[in-house]
């Protein structure tokens, strides 16, 4: 019942992000959106170094000095995944004319949703690593560890689960169906981590390479898409300091609670 807990609360938090749709009646401005983006990026950069990373090169110490190479596998195998699933599947971002990934004929608020729902893919796939040491016991991750990354997910999900409903109402669609679009973006999320679950016990041996794996996913949705979406208009410095906050944030729950 853990388990189950800590992998839907990232979910829940786009759910309760995507239901800002009832309370605001137009999206969020440029500077509270670049608030938004920059505390996700920090979350996210946070999670994969205190969550991932150096859990994964915890495992590895039998190997001496060569305990790097499971992290460093994983994590350009992670980095490898999203590029490709970068170009394949059909996605637009908020604010941009152009759509990415394969040219196929698709509305544009498909794309929309698929947009952040091809960002979450590595978010639920982390919260399944970390699970999946906590179930195959392993010292360098507990339980109170993996519960830290999920409420950091989770808080960091609430702003994009608001960023996919809010501009969709504002485009004219009702606000029952921008709701549901808004936390269909988020359902990937526990699906992702309950496969990485079920395959935790045949890759039990790779976990140090599935956490890293996971960390690149989130580092490559960091540099490729949040961190240029941040800096679109105006120079601000919003960005930043939310970033900052992110990461101290994520960092204070990991060690607190890890």
């Amino acid at each position: 019942m853990q388990i189950f807990i800590g992998i839907m609360l990232p979910f829940l938090g786009t759910t309760l992000g995507a239901a800002c749709v009832y309370l605001f009646h137009r999206e969020f401005n440029s500077a509270l959106q670049k608030a938004f983006l920059g505390f996700a990026s920090g979350v996210m950069v946070a999670a994969s170094v205190w969550s991932l990373l150096i859990p994964a090169m915890d495992m590895s110490t039998h190997m001496g000095k060569l305990a790097f190479m499971p992290a460093s596998a994983g994590f350009i195998l992670g980095i490898s995944f999203l590029l490709c699933m970068d170009k394949i599947i059909p996605h637009l971002h908020s604010g941009s004319p152009k759509s990415e990934g394969s040219k196929i004929a698709l509305k544009k608020t498909t794309m929309l949703v698929f947009a952040v729902t091809l960002h979450n893919i590595p978010e639920g796939l982390s919260a399944g690593a970390v699970f999946a040491g906590v179930l195959a016991k392993n010292s360098a991750v507990t339980l109170a560890g993996a519960f830290a990354l999920s409420i950091g997910i989770a808080i960091q999900n609430f702003p994009e689960g608001a960023i996919v409903s809010l501009p969709l109402h504002s485009e004219g669609m009702n606000k029952g169906r921008s709701f549901l679009c808004g936390t269909l973006s988020g359902i990937v999320e526990p699906i992702a981590a309950g496969l990485t679950l079920l395959l935790a016990d045949y890759v039990k041996a790779a976990l140090p390479c599935l956490l890293a794996f996971a960390a690149g996913a989130m580092i490559y949705v960091v540099v490729e898409e949040l961190i240029p979406e941040n800096k679109k208009g105006e120079h601000s410095n919003i960005g930043i300091i939310a970033f900052s906050f992110g990461f101290v944030l994520m960092m204070i729950l990991d060690v607190t609670l890890g």
